[in-house]
């Protein structure tokens, strides 16, 4: 695919960027813009409402007592020409490129990364927002546990048996023994993995006491436990909720092309459909391959931050793009500290029969999913590879020119 032209005359004024949301893509579209761009007469400002930059994939460990180190997002990008604000977006006016923040004030742009991400999806089922809690606040989840701790005994529920679910069941029951920990969901846990790695995941959580109760849906949370759908009512001290996830509405109510959940609707090259100096990356886009949709995840999410980084870059050079190519590579889950199994799959996330567990598989998951921090740093000074797979054969169709 090649544009013909430039996207920014090399004598006209300073081009700004702007990236609204500093999770994982945003904060490599940023460390890529900011190598990329160093040449070039080119202003980049990063938003996001916390000063801090939250490592999702570590907000079970910081839920279940664990201390972490915090990273302040202005400090990953001191000395480079990357300015960081402290605010949220509160509306886009797509066809004047302006961007208006919660402090009152506004950003004018000329390309917008869109990356703000998704949260806990507490709307859907009755009392979840007023009486469960969520990974989103691992803060309140933390305090809720120590007090059930020290009283010496205590109920909680994990809704949703997904990855997410499982990490933190599994990361609560180990850290707090005390502890009555049931992990319900709609179907089984594991049910994306191949058979020995569930058979791992069955015996992990039969070793920390956890109790599944699944083929079950959630009719309503109440301030001491939940309803089911059934007429059940399982009683629970904590809740927390991790069924589900919801984008911010933000680029529908903009104006911005999306789809049905809200999710930017995106060319090959990660750009809106329906207004091209807008490009979305991670769980905010709604992106295609030949094998099917990509789903959010930390795996695809920082891809799809270094390949707009670099793409705009390429585009303000008159260069030539390549369409966005991506696989799934494998589904890497913690049973708590000591624990883990990963299971390799196909471009398309469906499981092969390869997978690692016990101490192997703690080790590997912590080489690919430990702190991106370094790789944020590192991609201001070098080009960093941080795709595993571009998909192979189930991809290659789509990024011929």
């Amino acid at each position: 695919m090649n544009e013909g032209h430039n996207d920014m005359d090399r004598n006209s004024s300073t081009h700004e960027i702007v990236v609204l949301g500093g999770g994982y893509a945003g904060m490599m579209a940023a460390a890529r813009l900011a190598r990329r761009c160093r040449r070039m007469p080119v202003r980049i400002t990063l938003v996001n409402p916390s000063e801090w930059f939250t490592e999702r994939l570590r907000t079970h460990q910081l839920a279940a007592g664990e201390a972490l180190r915090a990273h302040g997002i202005a400090d990953v990008f001191a000395g480079t020409a990357v300015t960081f604000r402290r605010a949220a977006a509160t509306s886009i006016d797509p066809d004047g490129r302006v961007v208006t923040l919660d402090d009152g004030s506004t950003l004018a742009y000329d390309t917008l990364v869109y990356a703000l991400g998704s949260r806990t999806d507490t709307a859907s089922v009755p009392g979840v927002a007023d009486h469960a809690l969520t990974l989103d606040a691992p803060d309140r989840v933390r305090e809720r546990l120590a007090e059930l701790s020290a009283d010496g005994a205590g109920t909680v529920t994990v809704v949703g048996a997904g990855l997410t679910g499982i990490e933190a069941a599994t990361e609560i029951a180990e850290s707090h023994p005390a502890l009555t920990v049931t992990l319900l969901g709609a179907e089984e846990p594991g049910t994306m993995m191949g058979t020995r790695a569930r058979a791992h995941l069955g015996r992990a959580l039969d070793r920390l006491g956890i109790e599944r109760r699944t083929g079950v849906r959630v009719e309503k949370v109440l301030p001491g436990g939940v309803d089911l759908t059934s007429g059940e009512h399982l009683p629970s001290d904590l809740t927390l909720w991790t069924a589900g996830v919801r984008v911010s509405p933000l680029a529908a109510s903009s104006g911005i092309a999306t789809d049905d959940a809200g999710l930017v609707l995106t060319d090959a090259t990660l750009r809106s459909v329906s207004h091209p100096e807008i490009y979305a990356v991670g769980d905010a886009a709604s992106i295609r391959q030949a094998w099917g949709q990509v789903h959010g995840t930390c795996q695809s999410g920082i891809p799809t931050g270094a390949y707009v980084g670099d793409t705009i870059a390429r585009r303000l050079r008159g260069r030539r793009v390549r369409p966005f190519r991506f696989g799934y590579f494998h589904q890497p889950v913690s049973l708590g500290r000591a624990d883990a199994v990963v299971q390799f799959t196909r471009a398309d996330d469906s499981p092969t029969r390869w997978c690692l567990t016990g101490g192997a598989a703690v080790r590997y998951k912590e080489s690919v999913s430990g702190s991106p921090l370094w790789s944020f740093r590192m991609s201001r000074r070098f080009n960093v590879p941080v795709t595993i797979s571009k998909g192979g054969r189930a991809t290659r169709a789509a990024a011929t020119d």
